[in-house]
């Protein structure tokens, strides 16, 4: 049973020696610092957390076309679908992230259209070209998952609906995609944490987000074990948020066949 699976001896062991961990940082290291640099921390973390719920959401907008165009779409969208993930998943996502910013965002400027619309104040910043990146590097990792995900559907399945008189639309949206996303699960949870993981790369196109924040940090204050642990707990507050968000949903939906 998964609550059994949850106490395992090992598993116990390592969660004491991290609060031991925890406890002896906080009782015999530098914390005067905190304070001063509290709100700043807070406002980062909600960048933080803010880019990874919103490109995780555009991105899985993004992958299921993608996988079901991979899966069962003609061969112009599935080679062009193929060709998206491919090259997502074969270039870093900081080189993507630089692209964006440094190549693209530095031609906004010498076109007169775009300094004239509404949407200038943005592309001035630097978050959109985060939101993008991240979003489209989880949605070229995750629709590779997901053409495996339609294709694992038994055909069987499929054909029993459209024997009924399912149009096409309804068995995407009532059997084939709630089949599919119920096989991803296993693997959604190790997905998102790494994704989370690829979060503090938007430091390095001037976002400030919580990694931003402990490193100004560390270099105001010349301090640099506790900002770094800090930030290590908050990294594996989040992480640990997210795979019991990912098991309660695992629980919600009844086990695949």
């Amino acid at each position: 049973m998964p609550e059994l699976r949850t106490l395992k001896p090992h598993r116990l062991l390592m969660a004491a020696i991290a609060l031991a961990a925890f406890a002896a940082a906080a009782l015999n290291m530098d914390w005067s610092w905190l304070p001063k640099y509290q709100g700043q921390m807070i406002d980062a973390l909600g960048v933080t957390v803010a880019l990874f719920v919103t490109s995780v959401l555009a991105g899985a907008l993004l992958a299921v076309p993608l996988g079901l165009a991979q899966a069962a779409g003609p061969w112009p969208l599935a080679w062009l679908a193929r060709g998206f993930c491919t090259v997502i998943r074969g270039t870093p996502i900081l080189l993507q992230m630089w692209l964006l910013y440094y190549g693209l965002g530095s031609l906004f400027p010498y076109m007169p259209e775009l300094r004239q619309s509404p949407i200038w104040p943005y592309l001035i910043e630097a978050w959109p070209y985060a939101f993008v990146a991240l979003t489209l590097s989880f949605a070229g990792y995750e629709g590779e998952v997901m053409r495996g995900a339609f294709r694992g559907v038994p055909r069987g399945e499929l054909e029993a609906a459209h024997s009924m008189g399912m149009t096409p639309f309804t068995i995407l949206r009532r059997i084939w995609l709630p089949r599919a996303i119920q096989r991803v699960l296993p693997t959604l949870g190790g997905e998102l944490i790494l994704h989370l993981k690829a979060t503090p790369l938007v430091a390095t196109i001037a976002v400030i987000d919580i990694y931003a924040i402990i490193a100004r940090i560390r270099q105001e204050t010349f301090i640099t074990y506790e900002p770094l642990l800090l930030l290590a707990f908050i990294y594996t507050l989040l992480a640990a948020s997210i795979a019991l968000g990912v098991w309660l949903l695992e629980r919600r939906l009844p086990a695949k066949a």
